[in-house]
């Protein structure tokens, strides 16, 4: 029967269950080769050959193939339908060759899903291996290799600190860079929206916001300050309005198409919370157990039939009229999108969200978005109406506009809508019924709750005119019918996942199946740190992007890295040859290589320091030099690098000044390095800066005490807000509790490597909050310990007391996991079922507690090792080897040849001539020796 190769196991299983036994589904558990990680497995010199090796893990998978094609002369590789697996076939193809001699049949299948019907289609469609889908993923496996093992190196040896560099990943951490220092740079800037609420002659109420003041429009910050909004809001509340216009024009949303793969990432990173690596492993397993069709491509198409099974599942689930009269049809927006995949999909539309049968709760959730989006993607547009009214003052001196929206017919979106990053404001508002020319009256008190909300922050109120109102960030009317509210301009969001997959698909970097590796990649290095789903760069990945945009800008560019993507395209496409595109690469990458080969580490800080000077140095309020240390007022300011890899500022007159503050937050901070705090009985009290961190001293180091006392400054303290009586509360440090009650030794309470802790003896035990080592007493330290012995477990009550047992110790009936039982010391005797709790005797529980003493099984005692016989030690070869071996012994009675070495007897021949020299005396054996 013929061999069919999967990549997993669980795939296998499904596909193996589809064929039936005509075939054999074996897994090769992913990639089978690799390039080593080593220097020379690609030579550009010879033509870029590529040097592979199998996996060790893959050698035993590698095996049950050739086992299995002994006995069968077709091999089917069934691997998945992308450029990946087609380089996994094409790995197995070369790693079975010597299995695959004497005219054994070697074909290529493919299906989008893993349906019975696709899989057994797939079948009946053999081909040979796509070559130019290979090349491509040889040119990118290559390009990488050639990238990471020339480019890290660089990098270890220049920048102190740093881990690796990649092609697509030091693009991909430059853009979380690069929005970073927008966002350092960004300057807010204020402005005000005035607004009102309106009623009808009805008596129903709407919002209305200004948008013309004296006869023109209004601009965005037009009023910048509390001035200019309190004279809107005046005149906004001194005049009479009416309705000059209403508007209402009929609108339709169509819906979105069907997930691909950085859609899906993206849509369930803002609804589910899953990042990129998470969304991807939860996929692969509905894609395996045969619930959606493939999930890594860029394609947005659906097959015909799909289609047609996605409208009868509309028209069955929700009826006719949310079904369109033709159906959709969606075309790629990407080149070369994947080959032509189709989107990702259910694989049976009829199965609904909540008759899938999955446990895990990753896979629910994915499988209903994918279902919701796909069955939405077919569905009838919403349609609605937005209505805009417009509202003025008799003199034309006042402007408001109020929008809002109704919906007609919500079409797709009974079942999806996409998230979005921003909310829709004020469009997305209800308005009453409202006709032009009937007057627009103001609604006194209207703003009543906001303004009390307002009232009860802490930030300054600005001033208000006579006959208005003010809190923090809102001015009004004396009646609070109308407000102004204050804004500032906010600086562009931190990437999330999501937004970073969606910007890099715009910018054309990397690929569907490459988008969670690479997200993982630059976090892993530790370039990243994700914070509530966000992603904010470390120190060192500044400086390794600063390095790569300062020596190797090309590499770096994001025209560069697309422009490459799109020749790798080409290659999977027969329009290139992979080699000539990684001989052009080459031969410009050695020399900017080459260039950096005579860079010494201070002229590369040297660079990066000047390079992220107005970053790290902004102006001064004060208009002073920017570099001026502010601790000591005579060094400069400059880039340093940590043992630990990571970046800061420092002064140039260290060791005498230890000022020091982070890359990531340069301003409005307090010097942070040696200054003395104050004095306790005659010694000086100071913070200081090592190489662990901050950390506080008594007195200085002298002869007589080099190691004066000090502490670190815990985690979570703040350095520049360090006092003495801070200071000193860490150098009481351990703190004496008192005597245990039990044995009288010493309780102490301490910060240690792993937090706070109280400890008794041996014995310690973490507290939950930092500023309880100063504050925790007597009871409080032997309940900590208490639960630290147990566990934390609360010893369970006894249902009734007995007495004493005559061998003393107290007898219990206690209720166990089968029910109720008797206790004394270690042995217990379960309760028989005619006798409850309550009614059984000290004389029944001492008859249950002796039967089961008797009926206790005594452990058996355990024989010692035999003793082994104590051999004699042999002549041990000289240390020095060049050193003579001792002449060969003879034995007398066999004198052999002149230079011929005898044969030392064993013990077993001495037994055989009168036994050991210790059994008889000696003996023959013993003259022997």
């Amino acid at each position: 029967m013929p061999v069919v190769v999967v990549e997993s196991p669980a795939k296998a299983k499904t596909i193996e269950k589809y064929l039936g036994g005509d075939y054999r589904v074996l897994a090769s558990f992913g990639h089978v080769r690799d390039l080593p990680p080593k220097d020379g497995s690609v030579d550009p010199e010879q033509d870029f050959a590529m040097k592979w090796e199998v996996a060790s893990d893959s050698k035993k998978h590698l095996k049950a193939i050739r086992d299995a094609l002994k006995e069968d002369d077709s091999l089917i590789l069934a691997t998945d339908p992308d450029r990946e697996g087609e380089a996994i076939s094409w790995h197995l193809l070369e790693a079975l060759q010597t299995s695959l001699k004497g005219g054994k049949d070697v074909s290529r299948v493919t299906f989008n899903a893993i349906t019975k019907s696709a899989v057994t289609e797939a079948m009946k469609q053999p081909r040979q291996i796509d070559q130019a889908l290979v090349d491509a993923y040889l040119a990118r496996r290559a390009l990488d290799y050639l990238v990471g093992f020339n480019l890290s190196p660089v990098l270890w040896r220049k920048l102190p600190g740093a881990k690796s560099a990649g092609r697509v990943q030091s693009v991909c951490l430059r853009l979380i860079v690069d929005r970073e220092m927008e966002i350092e740079a960004f300057r807010a800037r204020e402005y005000w929206s005035v607004h009102a609420r309106l009623a009808t002659p009805a008596g129903a109420e709407y919002d209305a916001q200004l948008i013309s003041l004296a006869g023109s429009r209004l601009e965005r910050f037009d009023l910048a300050d509390a001035e200019k909004a309190a004279m809107a809001v005046s005149a906004v509340a001194s005049r009479d309005l009416g309705v000059t216009g209403v508007t209402a024009k009929p609108a339709s949303r169509n819906p979105w198409p069907p997930f691909m793969t950085s859609t899906l990432q993206q849509e369930a990173s803002r609804k589910l919370g899953l990042g990129a690596k998470a969304c991807m492993s939860a996929a692969q397993r509905l894609y395996e157990a045969g619930l959606i069709t493939y999930m890594r491509t860029d394609g947005i198409d659906m097959a015909p039939e799909a289609v047609m099974a996605a409208r009868d599942a509309i028209k069955a689930k929700f009826g006719e009229k949310y079904l369109p009269k033709s159906p959709r049809m969606y075309k790629n927006k990407a080149k070369n999108a994947q080959e032509a995949h189709e989107c990702i999909r259910p694989t049976d539309m009829m199965l609904s969200p909540d008759k899938l049968k999955v446990s895990a709760e990753d896979q629910r959730k994915l499988y209903d978005l994918i279902w919701k989006r796909t069955i939405a993607s077919q569905m009838e547009a919403a349609r609605m109406e937005r209505t805009t009214v417009e509202i003025a003052s008799p003199d034309g001196q006042v402007g408001l506009r109020a929008n809002g929206q109704v919906m007609l017919f919500d079409g797709f979106l009974k079942v999806y809508d996409q998230g979005r990053d921003d909310d829709e404001g004020e469009d997305s508002a209800r308005l009453p019924a409202i006709s032009e020319g009937e007057a627009a009256k103001l609604v006194a008190k209207a703003f009543e709750p906001e303004f009390a909300k307002a009232k009860e922050k802490t930030d300054p109120a600005p001033e208000a005119p006579a006959g208005q109102r003010a809190a923090p960030g809102l001015l009004t009317d004396e009646a609070t019918s109308t407000a102004a509210r204050q804004h500032f301009t906010q600086p562009p969001p931190r990437y999330t996942e999501a937004t970073l997959v969606k910007r890099m698909e715009e910018l054309g970097i990397g690929r569907p199946s490459t988008y969670a590796s690479i997200v993982t990649t630059i976090q892993d290095r530790e370039y990243v740190r994700k914070d509530k789903n966000r992603l904010i760069p470390e120190d060192k990945g500044r400086l390794v992007t600063t390095f790569l945009v300062k020596y190797f800008p090309r590499y770096v560019s994001f025209d560069f890295t697309a422009d490459m993507e799109n020749e790798l395209d080409e290659i999977s496409a027969g329009d290139r040859m992979w080699r000539d595109v990684l001989s052009r690469f080459w031969k410009d990458f050695t020399k900017a290589l080459e260039g950096t080969s005579e860079l010494r580490i201070s002229e590369v800080l040297d660079a990066i320091d000047d390079a992220l000077a107005p970053h790290l140095y902004p102006p001064r309020a004060d208009g002073g030099d920017p570099r001026e240390c502010p601790l000591c007022g005579a060094g400069r300011l400059n880039l340093k690098t940590a043992r630990s890899g990571g970046a800061f500022i420092g002064c140039s007159n260290y060791p005498e000044c230890r000022y020091t503050r982070p890359l990531s937050a340069p301003n409005g901070e307090e010097p942070v390095g040696d200054r003395v705090l104050g004095h306790d009985d005659g010694d000086e009290i100071s913070l200081k800066t090592g190489r662990f961190g901050p950390y506080v001293q008594r007195g200085e180091a002298t002869e007589e005490v080099p190691k004066p006392p000090r502490a670190s400054i815990p985690k979570g303290w703040d350095p520049a807000a360090m006092d003495l009586e801070k200071a000193l509360r860490l150098l009481s440090l351990p703190r004496p509790v008192g005597p245990h009650p039990d044995d009288g030794e010493l309780i102490e309470a301490g910060i240690g490597r792993y937090g706070p802790y109280v400890k008794h003896g041996r014995k310690y035990a973490n507290l939950p909050e930092l500023d309880e080592v100063f504050t925790i007493g007597m009871n409080r330290a032997v309940e900590v310990l208490a639960a630290k012995q147990t566990r934390g477990r609360v010893a369970a009550a006894p249902l009734k007391e007995l007495g004493d047992h005559p061998d003393g110790g107290a007898i219990q009936v206690m209720n166990g996991r089968y029910g109720p039982y008797v206790k004394w010391e270690k042995i217990n005797a379960t309760l028989p079922r005619d006798l409850s709790p309550e009614d059984i005797t000290k004389e029944q529980a001492l008859e249950l507690i002796a039967a089961k003493a008797r009926n206790r099984p005594r452990r058996a005692r355990r024989k010692p090792p035999p003793k082994r016989p104590r051999r004699r030690p042999r002549n041990r070869r000289p240390r020095n080897r060049r050193q003579k071996r001792p002449p060969a012994r003879r034995r007398p009675d066999r004198p052999g040849l002149p230079g011929q070495a005898t044969k030392r007897p064993r013990h077993s021949d001495m037994a055989g001539q009168g036994g050991s020299s210790r059994a008889n005396g000696g003996g023959t054996a013993a003259k022997l020796w």
